[in-house]
């Protein structure tokens, strides 16, 4: 087996599709000090108990506060949200400065028209090569009535609501 090169492991999953995230936590003791980084790579672990994981780079400015903090917020990205993805994705000083988050679940910041919302205690966190790999155990959860976005060959796909009802 020849070993796999960088440029075509990254194509391949361009072509799978998987839902955008903006994961945000704050500090216990301050809660106007917010973080949050956009996430692609997010997926269900557990159901018993209920866990989620999402990986975040070594290389993130955020790194350090979301290995170690207590509690974290998956914000499950609505279709018309690409936006919101995009600022969380960029190195500007305050992502939050859009005025979309929020005090949510567990006072954590999370944006109220979220497709998807799950406040989490902080579980473990996990090696994973170039990422680490947190997670969360999910101890709150608000559904939206919004449909999702995906990321998907590079590019943010809204699924409308109503395309998903016809695919059930």
């Amino acid at each position: 087996m020849t070993s796999l090169d960088q440029r075509t492991f990254t194509q391949a999953l361009a072509k799978v599709p998987s839902p955008v995230t903006v994961i945000t936590t704050s500090a216990p003791s301050e809660p106007a000090r917010r973080w949050g980084f956009t996430a692609s790579s997010f997926t269900s672990l557990s159901l018993d108990p209920p866990l989620v994981l999402v990986c975040l780079a070594k290389s993130a400015g955020s790194h350090q506060v979301f290995t170690s903090t207590e509690k974290f917020m998956v914000n499950v990205l609505a279709a018309d949200q690409a936006h919101i993805a995009s600022r969380f994705a960029s190195r500007q000083a305050d992502k939050f400065s859009g005025g979309d988050m929020e005090p949510c679940e567990a006072d954590l910041p999370g944006l109220a028209a979220a497709a998807v919302r799950l406040s989490c205690s902080s579980y473990d966190v996990a090696d994973g090569g170039d990422h680490s790999i947190l997670i969360g155990r999910v101890e709150e959860v608000h559904i939206g009535d919004q449909g999702s976005l995906v990321y998907y060959d590079r590019a943010f796909v809204p699924l409308s609501r109503e395309r998903q009802l016809v695919s059930r």
